[in-house]
């Protein structure tokens, strides 16, 4: 019988209250997808990515990660490890006001995440362009892996989600 690791229980945890968020509730539209099995350094990355339903402005991306460390942590089960996986969230948007924008996005993720690490904001733009629109990612990392522990938190980890597309949409318009 196959015993799924703690990787793919996560996976699954959020993939049903996203799909179901997506589909029953009609709060959400994923966008984008993926499920990959890095053969090259043996690991895991599932990315869920989705936006408000019909408001495009901002879109969301959760992943989970699990390294070979962390897996043969747990399919060896080896001693003083815990199994578990990276946790990052990521939100996407283009701002035309850099420095104004991007100090309310830092507000905003203060008050929705107080982060022990605080988020990274990343700008670029097509050179070029007469006036150009920048676009935005804002990196959010936990200082710790989750485990199966932390899956009753998944709801409220996507509410929070969901409150942070709202501000930012805010600052968007």
């Amino acid at each position: 019988m196959f015993d799924p690791t703690v990787y793919e229980n996560l996976k699954v945890a959020f993939e049903n209250q996203l799909y179901d968020l997506d589909t029953l509730d009609r709060k959400i539209d994923i966008i984008n997808r993926v499920d990959r099995l890095e053969l090259a350094v043996m690991s895991r990355e599932f990315t869920l990515e989705f936006k408000l339903a019909e408001y495009a402005e901002v879109s969301a991306e959760i992943q989970l990660t699990a390294s070979l460390k962390d897996l043969a942590a747990e399919i060896l089960e080896l001693t003083g490890e815990t199994p578990a996986c990276s946790l990052q969230i990521r939100f996407f948007m283009e701002v035309t006001d850099v420095a104004k924008q991007c100090n309310q996005i830092k507000k905003v993720m203060q008050q929705i995440w107080e982060p022990d690490i605080e988020p990274i904001q990343t700008i670029s733009y097509l050179f070029g362009t007469e006036f150009p629109i920048y676009s935005n990612v804002i990196a959010l990392s936990f200082s710790r892996k989750i485990g199966e522990e932390q899956m009753d938190d998944i709801p409220e980890l996507i509410d929070h989600v969901l409150k942070t597309l709202t501000k930012l949409r805010e600052v968007a318009i």
